[in-house]
Parts: structure tokens; C-alpha cells; sequence
């Protein structure tokens, strides 16, 4: 059975939906979701954040693909997760889990699992701008 149901990197808006249809399973007793959102302020940054736009290697979607099977490791917990490219806006969902599993430990830990693992080894950067127009590039695990 292929756990990872969905890996993508996509410059369209995400959709909550497409990622709870395709983790849905008979035998998962637990879903567990994750919305990364764009928020309008960022501990380093100086003024309020008006927008960040995300840039991913090549290789991305395929890095993500194995964060994603890696998070699942043994459990069988099945897996559907995007992350953003482009400009986004505040409010806007930069990146979208879902995890179905047989039970909502398992759901829960994998989930969490994954948004640690993307924040710290997937190939995107993003730059964050400021409602100045002051922009910062933050790399991996920024």
C-alpha cells in the first residue's frame, strides 16, 4: 500500500479537501490536519509582514515525497501534504497536511513529524517582506 497519497509543490492555491480525500480510508480511525498559514508578523522581522513569496528547488516535490514516507516510517499512516510557491498573502496557507491512521496517536506524531522535517529539509526559501517593502530571504529551517 502506498502511504504517501500526495507530495506536491504547486504554485496554486492549496486545498484542504484534496488532501482529506486523498488520505480517506475505511480502516483510519483518526485524521489529523495541518495548515501552515502566512501571518502578518514574524519575531525577526521589524514591521508588519505584508507577504512572502516562496521559491523551491527542482528537487523539492521529490525531497517532500520522502519527508512524507519517512513521517509515516512503519505506521502505515497515510499521507497528503503541499507546500506553496510564489507569492502569498497573509492569511493564505503556505503548506497543507493531512494524516490518516488507525489511531490518533499515530496520526497526531506523524503530522508532527512531517512539519518538522519540511521546516528543517526541504529545499524552499522564502522572502519575507515587510509592509515597507523591506524583504529578508530565510533559508532552510527559517
Amino acid at each position: 500500500m502506498t502511504v504517501v497519497r500526495l507530495a506536491r509543490i504547486s504554485a496554486e492555491p492549496l486545498d484542504l479537501a484534496a488532501h482529506l480525500d486523498a488520505v480517506e480510508d475505511a480502516a483510519a480511525g483518526a485524521v489529523t490536519t495541518f495548515i501552515g498559514r502566512v501571518r502578518d508578523h514574524d519575531p525577526d522581522a521589524a514591521r508588519a509582514v505584508r507577504e512572502l513569496e516562496y521559491t523551491a528547488h527542482p528537487d523539492a516535490e521529490g525531497v517532500l515525497a520522502g519527508l512524507a514516507q519517512a513521517a509515516s516510517g512503519d505506521s502505515g499512516a497515510l499521507v497528503a501534504v503541499s507546500h506553496r510557491v510564489g507569492r502569498l498573502g497573509v492569511g493564505e496557507a503556505a503548506v497543507i497536511i493531512a494524516v490518516a491512521a488507525a489511531h490518533r496517536g499515530t496520526a497526531f506524531e506523524s503530522c508532527r513529524r512531517l512539519i518538522e522535517r519540511i521546516k528543517t529539509d526541504l529545499p524552499v526559501w522564502k522572502r519575507q517582506i515587510e509592509i515597507d517593502g523591506t524583504a529578508t530571504w530565510l533559508g532552510l529551517g527559517g
